[in-house]
C-alpha cells in the first residue's frame, strides 16, 4: 500500500510529526486534566467572564469558560502551568466550546471576531505556558493541543422524538463553525489539533472535513498532526450515536489521525477494554484520558489521584497507550499521580494493518477476502431498481421505504444502495431526509451505505447525513481528467470509498480491452495524483445486457468476466463491482430466468475477481439448484460458448417457461394460424417473430391493397402496435422485439421495389414539372436520433434506430454524448422530420430540456421525441414540453417509436394526435401545479383579532362527559352499522351518477341511464355485506376518548388528565389548530379555527373534547388477496367499497353513541338516518387531513392519547390510517361549533404553527403544502 501507519514517516510531513513520533515511540506521554474543574476553584463572578470586551452583553456570561482566555488569561495560564508542573507533555487550549454553535447559547455567535478571539487567545495562553516550561527543561518539550469540542448539536440524532429525520443543524454549518475556530487556533500557535469528546461521529467528520479544507485553503500554514478522541457513553461500547469503537475508527481513519483514543463519560477501569479494541484496529498512536471515575449523585467525581493512577497502571503494563491524561474531575494532582505511575511503562506499538476495504455503519464491515468473498449490495432502495420502492418514494411514504431497507439487511445485504435519481423527484431533499431517517434505525444503519447518484450534490447530501464510512457510486473520466480529480478529492475529504465507472471521454467501455484500459488509467490517477487509498477504489467495468439479439452484445458478459480478472491481478488492492441485474434485462418480466442468469453470472464473475455487486440479496437462487438444461443454455450465453445461436436457444427455452419458471406442456407447432386472413397472418408473424412465410404473405397483401405503403400502414403497423403493447406490459422480451423488427424488415423488403418504382415515377413527374426530387423523399421520413451530452448509454437508442429503419425511415444516428449544438446542426443538415433524444441517467433530463429550449430559440418546427429509462411522461409534460412550442412527446419504449413517428408524419392523423397529446400533457401539468395559486389574505395576527368568539358564559359548553378517558370498542357488531351506511359515495366509487331528479340513493334506481346497473350493483353489495356479517372474517373495532380541555394562545387546545386541576402538571397533550386567512368578502366575518369552539383557559370555564378512531377493515386483506388470486377485480373493488362504507357508518354510529351515552350531552336525541347524514345534531366531528384541520400530523397526538394501535388501527409515517377502511376525528360538542374550510394560509401562520409544534420550517411546509398560499421547493 502506498503510504503507511502513523508509526512510519510520511513524505513531505512537517517537522512536528517526526518530533512527536520519536517521543511517542520512546515513552508514554501525558495530557493535562480537566479545565472546568480547576476554574470552579477560583469562584469567579459575572464580571470575570465579561471583562471589557463583553461588559455590555445582554446575556449572562458566567459559565462560558472559553471567554476567560480573553478576560482572565492570568487564571487560564496559571492552570496550564499547574498541569505542566505535574508532568503533562500536552496542554489543551481552553477552547472546548470555541465554535459559534456553542457560543450561540451566550449570543456570541454573530460577530466572527468573538469566535476568532476566543480561540486565538486560548491558544496563546497555552503557548506561553508551554514555551515557559520548555525553556525550563529543553529535553522535555511541551506541546499545545488545540481543543475542538463536539458542539452542543448532533448531526446523527434528531432533537424531536416525533420526527426522527429532523436535524436542527446541517453538516456544512458544523463545518463552517469548526473552520472559523481553526483560524484562531492556528494563529494562536497550536502544535496539534485535537477533535475531542466525540459522541456523534458525524460531528467529528465535519471537524475533519473543516481541518482538511482549511489546510488546502491556507497553504501558508503547516499541516498539524490530528488527534481524535471519541466518547463511549456506557458499557454497551458505543458512542451516543450508536457506533462501536471499531466502526468509529473506520469512519475517521481517512483523516489519518496521528493519535486516536477515548475520553470522558467513563472512568479508567471501564474504558480499558475499548482502548484495547481501538489499539488493535487502528494504526495510529493511542490516546486515553478518562474521567476521575463515574459521576456521583451530586455530579462530582470520587476517584482520588491514587485511585485513578492505580486504574490506569494496567494500560501501561499491557502497552495499550501512548498518551494518558485526565478528563472531568481530574486535577494536577491526578495528572502527577498518573505521570509517576506510568512514566516508565513501555509504549503501545501501532500494528501493521492489512490493506483491505474497511467500511462502517454502526458496526464495522471489513472486506477480508478470507472471510468475505463477495459483498451483496442491496439494490431495493433504488428508484431505478425497485418499482415498489419508487412508488413509496413518490408517495412520500418514508416508513415503507425504511421497511424495504431493513428487509434487505435481513436478507443478507452487507451494503445498502440508496438512489433517488428521477427527473420529477427532489433527489437532494429525499436523499437528505431518508439518510437522516435511516441513520436512526439500528437494524438498517448497522451496515454501510452506498450513496448512488449521478449528481455530485446529491452524493454530498447523503454523505453529510451518515456517520459511517460509505461508498460513493460513482465517478468516472467521462468529463475529463480535471473533473475526475476534483470529484475524487471531494469524496476523499468525506472519507468515503468510491465506485469508478469504466467510462472516459470517448464513452462507455464495452470490450475487455477498453474496460482494462480505462480502469488502469483511473487507478493511476487516483493513487498517484489524488493519493486515494487503493483499498477504497471499486471499479465498475460495466455489466451490460446480453441475449439482446444484437450481435455486438454477445460477448458482453465474457468481456466483463475477463476484464475483472485482469483488473484484480494488475491493480493492487482494488475491487470490482457491478449492477448484476443489467446482465438479464433483455428478459425483463421473466424473473425466474433472470435470477438464474444472475446466479450463473455471479458464479463465474466471482471466481474471476468480482467481489461486490448490486443485487437483491433475497432473490439469488443457489447455483447448483438451477435446472441443468437451463443452466447450460444460460452459460452458453454468459460464456459465449455457442455464438449467436446461444441467444436463440435461450430465447426459445424462455418461451416454454411459465410464470413460476416451470416447463409448460409443449405441443407440436400447429399451423392453424395459416388459415387466417392475410392481415391476421402478418400480425401473427410479427408478434411471434416467424419469418418463414412473411414474403409470400406480404406479396399477397400487396396485391390486395391499392398501394404498397398501405400494407405497411395497415396490417404491418397493426402487428407492430401489438408488439409494442406486449413489450410495454413485460409480456415480450427485447430479443423477441428485435425478431419482430427483422420480420418487419423482410416484409418491407418485399414492398420496397414497388415503392421505389412509385417514387421513380413521382421523381420523373417532378422533373417533368421542373422540380427536384430529394433522396429523403424516397423514405417514409427522416429521424435524427442521439444520446444527449453527458450520457453514454445507447442500447435503447440503437434498438429504436433498428425498428425505424425496418419501417423505411431514414435514421441519422449521432451516437452518444451529443451536444445540443451538434444535434440541431444535424437536424438542419439532414432535413429531419423528427428528432429523438435518449438518456439513461438523471442529468440527461436537464440536457433534454436544454435541447428543447435551443430548438425553440432556433425556430425549429419538427416534433421532439423523448425516451430512455430515466425519462417519463410527467417529466416531459412538465419540464420539456413547455420549453418547445411544437410537439414534445414521451415514447415509453422502443417498440412504440414507429407508431408515434408515423402518427406525427401522417398529415391525416397528425393534427388530432398532437392535439390529444397536448390536452393530456396540459392535464398532467395542471395536476403537478395544482394548489400553487395565491389569493388575497390577512395576516395571522389580524385573523386572530377577528376570530370567532363564543360567549361561553351565556352559551355554556356541553356538560362533563359521563365517561372520561379511553373506551375500547372491540369487534363491534357489523349488523348494527347497516342503518348508518350512506350509500351515495358507494355509487360514486363505481362512477354511477343519476341525473336530476334521480341523483341520490335510492332515487338513483329510477334513473333511465344508470338505474338498472345501480340496482344490480346494490344487490351485489347486499349479498357481500351479508357474507361479511355471517362469515365474521372482517371485523370492526374502534376507540373513543374524552378529556378535559381548554383553548390557550388563540389557536391551541390543551388536554388534561384531571378535570379539577387544569395546569401544566396535568397537561397530557396539545391539539394545534389552523386559522382561516383568506380574506372574507364580508369584512365583519370571523376567521375560524377549531380552537374557537373550546372555552379559553383564562375564562376558568370547564370544557371538554372527544376523539375517536374506528375501522371496518380488520381481516379485509385476506379476502382481497383471495379475490386477486382469482383475478376477480369486481370483487376486489366491491370489498374495498363496502369496507369503506362500513367504516364511515361506524364513525356515524360511535358519534351518536357518544352524544347519547358516553358523553351524554344529547341523551334525548332522536333523529332519522337522513337527519344524521344532514348533520342536524349539535356538535361536529372534523378529522385531521380534512378542510377544518388539513394537518394529518395531529393524528399522532390523538393516537398517543387514545392508544388506537391497541385495537389494530395504526399510522404510517405519512399519517395514513391502516387498515385503509378507517375513520378518525375529533368531537366538538358546543352547539355553535361548525364545519369550515381553513383554505390557504400564509408564511406567518406556517412559521407560527411549526414553532408551536416543534417542527422546522421545511417539515411544516411539507405537511401543509396543499394549503400554502405560496410556492415551496419540493
Amino acid at each position: 500500500v502506498r503510504g503507511g501507519a502513523m508509526a512510519n514517516a510520511q513524505d513531505g510531513e512537517p517537522a512536528i510529526f517526526g518530533k512527536l513520533r520519536e517521543m511517542l515511540q520512546s515513552r508514554v506521554m501525558f495530557f493535562d486534566g480537566g479545565m472546568g474543574t480547576m476554574i470552579q476553584g477560583y469562584r469567579l463572578g459575572e464580571e470575570d467572564f465579561r471583562g471589557e470586551r463583553w461588559a455590555n452583553s445582554s446575556k449572562e456570561l458566567k459559565g462560558n469558560n472559553d471567554l476567560l482566555s480573553v478576560t482572565r488569561p492570568d487564571i487560564i495560564q496559571a492552570i496550564h502551568e499547574e498541569y505542566l508542573a505535574a508532568g503533562a507533555d500536552f496542554i489543551e487550549t481552553n477552547t472546548f466550546s470555541g465554535t459559534w454553535i456553542a457560543q450561540a447559547d451566550y449570543e456570541l455567535d454573530k460577530n466572527p471576531e468573538d469566535v476568532y478571539l476566543i480561540n486565538k487567545a486560548g491558544a496563546e495562553c497555552a503557548r506561553r505556558a508551554a514555551e515557559k516550561y520548555t525553556a525550563m527543561d529543553p529535553f522535555k518539550p511541551r506541546f499545545v493541543a488545540g481543543s475542538m469540542g463536539p458542539t452542543n448539536r448532533t448531526l446523527s440524532v434528531s432533537p424531536s422524538v416525533e420526527n426522527p429525520a429532523f436535524r436542527n443543524i446541517t453538516f456544512m454549518e458544523v463545518v463552517d463553525a469548526y473552520y472559523k475556530q481553526l483560524a484562531g487556533l492556528y494563529d494562536g500557535g497550536v502544535d496539534v489539533i485535537l477533535v475531542e469528546t466525540i459522541f456523534d461521529t458525524l460531528n467529528a467528520k465535519a471537524a475533519l472535513f473543516a481541518i482538511d479544507k482549511f489546510a488546502d485553503d491556507h497553504p501558508e500554514y503547516e499541516r498539524k498532526p490530528i488527534f481524535v478522541s471519541g466518547t463511549i457513553v456506557d458499557n454497551s461500547g458505543r458512542t451516543l450515536s450508536g457506533q462501536t469503537s471499531e466502526a468509529f475508527w473506520i469512519s475517521v481513519s481517512h483523516a489519518k489521525p496521528f493519535a486516536v483514543g477515548l475520553n470522558c463519560a467513563l472512568g479508567a477501569s471501564d474504558m480499558k477494554k475499548y482502548i484495547e479494541r481501538l489499539g488493535k484496529c487502528s494504526d495510529a498512536f493511542i490516546l486515553c484520558y478518562p474521567n476521575a471515575g463515574l459521576p456521583n449523585a451530586m455530579g462530582g467525581y470520587d476517584d482520588t489521584p491514587a485511585d485513578m493512577a492505580k486504574d490506569l497502571v494496567p494500560f501501561g503494563n499491557e502497552r495499550l497507550v501512548n498518551i494518558v491524561g485526565g478528563c472531568c474531575g481530574s486535577t494536577p494532582g491526578h495528572i502527577k499521580a498518573i505521570h509517576d505511575a506510568l512514566k516508565d511503562c513501555r509504549v503501545h506499538v501501532p500494528p501493521t494493518i492489512e490493506p483491505m476495504l474497511r467500511l462502517s455503519g454502526l458496526e464495522p464491515f471489513i472486506m477480508d477476502p478470507e472471510v468475505v468473498r463477495f459483498v451483496n449490495v442491496g439494490e431495493r432502495c433504488n428508484v431505478s431498481g425497485s418499482a415498489l420502492f419508487k412508488k413509496h418514494v413518490v408517495a412520500g411514504n418514508f416508513d415503507k421505504m425504511l421497511e424495504i431497507a431493513i428487509k434487505q439487511v435481513e436478507n443478507g445485504a452487507q451494503v445498502v444502495d440508496l438512489n433517488f435519481d428521477e427527473g420529477l423527484l427532489d433527489s437532494n431533499a429525499i436523499m437528505r431526509r431518508f439518510c437522516n431517517l435511516i441513520a436512526t434505525e439500528p437494524e438498517a444503519a448497522k451496515v454501510p451505505f452506498m450513496i448512488d447518484s449521478s449528481k455530485l450534490s446529491v452524493v454530498e447530501d447523503g454523505l453529510q447525513c451518515l456517520q459511517g464510512k460509505c461508498i460513493v457510486n460513482s465517478i468516472s473520466l467521462k468529463e475529463g481528467e480535471e473533473k475526475f480529480i476534483e470529484a475524487a478529492r471531494l469524496v476523499k475529504r468525506y472519507g468515503a470509498a468510491v465506485v469508478v465507472m469504466a467510462f472516459d471521454e470517448q464513452g462507455q467501455a464495452a470490450t475487455k480491452d477498453d474496460k482494462v484500459r480505462i480502469c488502469t488509467r483511473s487507478y493511476n490517477i487516483l493513487v498517484d495524483k489524488v493519493k486515494f487509498p487503493p483499498t477504497d477504489i471499486i471499479f465498475d467495468p460495466n455489466i451490460l445486457t446480453v441475449a439482446t439479439g444484437i450481435e455486438e452484445h454477445n460477448r458482453y458478459a465474457l468481456d466483463f468476466i475477463e476484464a475483472a480478472k485482469e483488473i484484480r491481478e494488475t491493480l493492487p488492492h482494488c475491487h470490482v463491482s457491478g449492477g448484476v441485474s443489467n446482465i438479464s434485462f433483455s428478459f425483463r418480466g421473466n424473473n425466474v430466468l433472470r435470477e438464474s442468469m444472475h446466479s450463473s453470472f455471479l458464479y463465474h464473475a466471482i471466481n474471476n475477481g468480482l467481489d461486490m455487486g448490486i443485487v437483491n440479496a433475497g432473490l439469488i437462487p443457489v447455483y447448483s439448484d438451477i435446472d441443468a438444461e437451463l443452466l447450460k443454455l444460460i452459460e452458453d450465453v454468459i460464456l459465449f460458448r455457442n455464438g449467436s445461436e446461444g441467444t436463440e436457444a435461450l430465447l426459445a427455452y424462455s418461451l416454454t417457461m411459465g410464470k413460476e419458471g416451470s416447463r409448460k406442456v409443449s405441443d407440436e407447432e400447429k399451423n392453424k394460424w395459416r388459415q387466417l386472413p392475410v392481415e391476421q397472418r402478418l400480425q401473427h408473424a410479427l408478434v411471434k417473430g416467424i419469418d418463414q412465410y412473411v414474403e409470400s404473405d406480404t406479396e399477397e397483401a400487396r396485391r390486395a391493397y391499392p398501394k404498397p405503403l398501405n400494407v405497411i400502414e395497415g396490417p404491418l403497423m397493426d402487428g407492430m402496435n401489438i408488439v409494442g403493447d406486449l413489450f410495454g406490459a413485460g409480456k415480450m422480451f427485447l430479443p423477441q422485439v428485435i425478431k419482430s423488427a427483422r420480420v418487419m424488415k423482410k416484409a418491407v423488403a418485399v414492398l420496397i421495389p414497388y415503392m421505389e418504382k412509385e417514387k421513380e415515377e413521382a421523381r420523373a413527374a417532378a422533373l417533368a414539372r421542373g422540380e427536384a426530387a430529394a433522396e429523403e423523399n424516397m423514405y417514409a421520413g427522416t429521424m435524427v436520433i442521439a444520446t444527449v451530452k453527458g450520457d453514454v448509454h445507447d442500447i435503447g437508442k440503437n434498438i429504436v434506430a433498428v425498428v425505424l429503419g425496418c419501417n423505411n425511415y431514414r435514421v441519422i444516428d449521432l451516437g452518444v454524448m451529443c451536444a445540443a449544438e451538434t444535434i440541431l446542426e444535424a437536424c438542419e443538415t439532414h432535413k429531419a422530420d423528427v428528432l429523438g433524444l435518449s438518456g439513461l441517467i438523471t442529468p440527461s433530463l436537464d440536457e433534454m430540456v436544454d435541447v428543447a429550449m435551443k430548438m425553440e430559440k432556433a425556430g425549429m418546427k419538427i416534433p421532439l421525441l423523448i425516451g430512455g429509462a430515466t425519462t417519463s411522461k410527467m417529466h416531459t409534460a412538465v419540464k420539456v414540453a413547455p420549453r418547445y412550442s411544437k410537439p414534445a412527446i414521451h415514447v415509453l419504449d422502443a417498440s412504440r417509436a414507429v407508431t408515434v413517428v408515423s402518427s406525427l408524419l401522417d398529415e391525416n392523423q397528425k393534427e388530432d394526435y398532437v392535439e390529444d397529446i397536448a390536452d393530456e400533457y396540459a392535464e398532467l401539468r395542471e395536476e403537478h401545479y395544482a394548489g400553487l395559486e395565491e389569493r388575497r389574505s390577512v395576516s395571522l395576527a389580524d385573523a386572530r383579532k377577528q376570530k370567532f368568539v363564543i360567549d361561553f358564559k351565556s352559551s355554556m359548553p356541553a356538560p362533563k362527559p359521563r365517561t372520561l378517558g379511553v373506551t375500547k370498542l372491540v369487534d363491534y357488531d357489523l349488523e348494527k352499522l347497516l342503518p348508518y351506511i350512506d350509500w351515495n359515495p358507494f355509487f360514486q366509487t363505481w362512477q354511477l351518477r343519476g341525473k336530476y331528479p334521480n341523483r341520490g340513493y335510492p332515487k338513483i334506481f329510477k334513473d333511465e341511464t344508470v338505474g338498472a346497473e345501480a340496482k344490480k350493483l346494490f344487490d351485489d353489495a347486499q349479498a357481500v355485506l351479508q357474507e361479511l356479517i355471517e362469515s365474521k372474517r372482517v371485523k370492526a373495532s374502534g376507540v373513543l376518548a374524552m378529556f378535559p380541555a381548554n383553548t390557550v394562545d388563540d389557536d391551541d387546545i390543551e388536554l388534561y388528565s384531571e378535570d379539577d386541576n387544569r395546569s401544566d402538571a396535568t397537561r397530557i397533550g396539545v391539539l394545534h389548530t389552523l386559522r382561516q386567512q383568506v380574506e372574507k368578502e364580508d369584512p365583519s366575518a370571523p376567521y375560524l379555527a377549531m380552537a374557537d369552539f373550546i372555552a379559553p383557559k383564562e375564562l376558568g370555564i370547564k370544557d371538554y373534547i372527544g376523539m375517536f378512531a374506528v375501522t371496518a377493515g380488520l381481516g379485509l386483506e385476506d379476502l382481497l388477496k383471495e379475490a386477486k388470486e382469482k383475478l376477480d377485480d369486481y370483487r376486489v373493488i366491491m370489498l374495498e367499497a363496502i369496507a369503506d362504507r362500513l367504516a364511515e357508518a361506524f364513525a356515524e354510529a360511535i358519534h351518536l353513541e357518544c352524544r347519547r351515552d358516553f358523553w351524554g350531552y344529547a341523551a334525548q336525541e332522536k333523529l332519522s338516518n337522513d337527519d344524521l347524514l344532514k348533520i342536524k345534531y349539535d356538535g361536529i366531528r372534523p378529522a385531521p387531513g380534512y378542510p377544518s384541520q388539513p394537518d394529518h400530523t395531529e393524528k399522532r397526538t390523538m393516537w398517543e392519547l387514545m392508544n388506537a394501535d391497541e385495537v389494530g388501527i395504526t399510522l404510517s409515517e405519512s399519517c395514513a390510517m391502516m387498515p385503509a377502511a378507517s375513520v378518525s376525528g375529533l368531537i366538538f360538542a358546543h352547539r355553535e361549533s361548525s364545519y369550515f374550510a381553513v383554505g390557504k394560509i400564509n408564511r406567518d401562520q406556517a412559521a407560527s404553527y411549526g414553532e408551536r409544534k416543534g417542527m422546522d420550517v421545511k417539515t411544516t411546509e411539507k405537511w401543509l403544502r396543499p394549503i400554502l398560499s405560496y410556492d415551496t421547493e419540493i
